[in-house]
C-alpha cells in the first residue's frame, strides 16, 4: 500500500488572508450628474440646487455612492460637495470617482482599521482570486499594512504562491 498523503499546507503554519472576507455589505452606486445639466454640459445653479433639493436621497440608504459627471462637463467643486451632504445622512460613504475608486476607499478604510496583531510573526499568504470586486490597490494596501508584523509575504494560493517578502 502506498505512502498516507499528507497535507502539508494544512499542517503549516501559513496563514491565509482573503481580501474578500472583509468586503463590506452595501449597494455600490455610480450615481451621474450629467442630467441635472443643462444641455448636459451647463450647470446653471438656481436649477441645480432645485434638483438636488428635491431628490429623494433615502434611497440610498445604506449605499457607497460614487459621484460623477459622464460628460466633458467643468463641475465647480461646490456641487459634489452639495450632493454629498445631501447623502450624508443616508449613505455609508460617498467619493468623487468612479466604482474602482469607490472600491478602492473602501477598502482604504477597511485596512487601515484592520487589526494585524494576530498575524504577528507569522507567515502570511495573500489570497488573489476574488469573487468580489476587490481593487488592486487594496492589495498592495494590505501588504505595506502587514510588512512591519510578518515573517514572509506570499501571494496567491498555498499550493501557487509568489513570494513577496521575507523578513531578513
Amino acid at each position: 500500500m502506498p505512502d498516507e498523503i499528507i497535507n502539508r499546507v494544512a499542517n503549516s503554519k501559513l496563514v491565509a488572508i482573503n481580501l474578500e472576507d472583509y468586503y463590506p455589505k452595501g449597494q455600490r452606486v455610480l450615481f451621474d450628474i450629467k442630467d441635472w445639466l443643462f444641455e448636459g454640459f451647463v450647470l446653471r445653479e438656481k436649477d441645480f440646487r432645485n434638483q438636488v433639493a428635491e431628490y429623494d436621497w433615502s434611497q440610498y440608504q445604506d449605499s457607497y455612492v460614487a459621484l460623477t459627471c459622464t460628460t466633458d462637463a467643468i463641475i465647480p467643486g461646490w456641487a459634489f460637495m452639495l450632493i454629498s451632504l445631501h447623502l450624508e445622512p443616508f449613505a455609508k460613504k460617498v467619493v468623487i470617482g468612479n466604482l474602482e475608486q469607490l472600491e478602492t476607499s473602501i477598502y482604504q478604510d477597511v485596512i487601515n482599521n484592520l487589526d494585524v496583531t494576530e498575524f504577528k510573526g507569522k507567515p502570511l499568504i495573500i489570497k488573489g482570486c476574488s469573487k468580489k470586486p476587490v481593487p488592486q490597490n487594496a492589495y498592495i494596501m494590505l501588504a505595506n499594512k502587514l510588512k512591519p508584523v510578518a515573517t514572509s509575504i506570499m501571494y496567491g494560493e498555498a499550493c501557487s504562491s509568489v513570494p513577496l517578502f521575507k523578513k531578513k
